[in-house]
């Protein structure tokens, strides 16, 4: 014992020991409800100016004119336009000017979950320990508030599954934000026949709450260990935004640049992915096909598959192709599965891929036996 201080008795060091020990549960404690109450007050700040409060009022109009207006595929024309630089750059501003205060949404949400929230907080939120089946549903129940577009909903998907979010969980919450968004269903209520309201509930319920377990199997051993470091344990306030900002800054980095390319692409080339009206209707079972594939690649804004499958059954498309539109167009896009291939192996983004496509061509066959 010559190592212990003079005057200092060995139970007065237990007892600071103690007392040190307290004081760090506490300041964990603190930590904890902080970092929980930052995320949730950025989420419901951003939602309700990206999400709740324009929708608020857009469902009463449409409710009223029962339109959501021009395809964004073909605006006023019949047809998609040829590729050009000036088709690229129209569909690139269209997109982005409809979805640019959900995509700021989305990057302010994963950014807050990864500097801010605590994984044992968000494992709790996501059920994670009760079992895939249990955490599965929670994933799709709780996508069904934030109701945002794949490509606006992929960062914070890529973001739950970094920090320990189940596999099945992590893609029910993502496929379920734009499938089972209450207001497109709303506005799919009030412009389309009933039949692509019933198709999309039973396609995308099956999706959201079914096949991502599936799916989630494919992980494997591939499951995201539950993070060591949590954010409620590193330092002051100046670090918690210092960490936030590190978040929001690397998200952009990463991602925003090959999706604006991949957006371009796409929007560029939309008049060869989907052929005339005409064609189209001609085609027969291929058409669905063909539908079914590109709906799942292609990128749209929320609730835009509404007005393109409209223009098209204005223009003599079948019921039956169109009813692969209903869920593909929405649930998938090429840019979104590069978003979050960091996080999910490269079989489950494939393996999504195909079971969205493949309930697009159930949707096909709903359609056609509803109608």
């Amino acid at each position: 014992m010559k190592d212990i201080a003079v005057g200092v008795e060995p139970q007065d060091i237990g007892q600071l020991d103690q007392r040190s020990a307290a004081e760090a549960a506490r300041h964990r404690r603190r930590g904890v409800l902080v970092g929980t109450l930052a995320t949730a007050g950025i989420a419901i700040a951003v939602l309700t100016w990206a999400k709740w409060y324009p929708y608020a009022f857009k469902i009463p109009v449409v409710a009223d004119s029962h339109s959501l207006g021009n395809s964004v595929l073909s605006g006023k024309a019949s047809a998609p336009p040829s590729p050009s630089w000036t088709s690229t750059v129209e569909y690139s501003l269209a997109y982005m000017g409809s979805i640019w205060q959900a995509l700021v949404a989305g990057l302010l949400v994963a950014a807050a979950v990864e500097a801010f929230l605590p994984a044992s907080r968000l494992l709790a939120l996501f059920q994670a320990r009760r079992g895939p089946a249990v955490s599965t549903v929670s994933g799709g129940l709780l996508s069904m508030s934030s109701m945002m577009c794949t490509c606006c909903a992929a960062p914070v998907a890529l973001n739950i599954r970094r920090r320990g979010v189940p596999v099945s969980s992590a893609l029910a919450y993502w496929l379920g934000n734009p499938v089972l968004n209450p207001a497109a269903l709303a506005f799919m209520a009030f412009v389309l026949p009933w039949q692509f309201v019933a198709v999309r509930v039973g396609t995308g319920v099956i999706l959201v709450f079914g096949i991502t377990l599936l799916v989630g199997r494919l992980a494997g051993g591939t499951s995201v260990a539950e993070p060591e470091d949590e954010p409620a344990d590193a330092g002051t306030a100046a670090d918690a935004v210092g960490r936030f900002a590190k978040a929001l800054v690397g998200l952009a980095v990463r991602l925003l640049p090959e999706y604006a390319v991949v957006v371009m692409l796409l929007g560029g080339f939309r008049g060869l992915l989907f052929p005339d009206a005409g064609t189209l209707a001609s085609w027969g079972v291929l058409a669905a096909v063909l539908l079914a594939v590109v709906g799942t690649l292609f990128v749209i804004p929320t609730a835009a598959e509404i007005p393109i499958i409209g223009a098209l059954m204005a223009a003599g498309v079948g019921m039956g192709p169109l009813g692969a539109l209903v869920l593909t167009l929405p649930a998938l896009s090429l840019p979104s599965m590069l978003m979050v291939r960091a996080a999910f192996p490269g079989r489950v983004i494939v393996a999504t891929g195909l079971a969205v496509m493949g309930m697009g061509l159930v949707g096909a066959l709903a359609m056609t036996a509803l109608t």
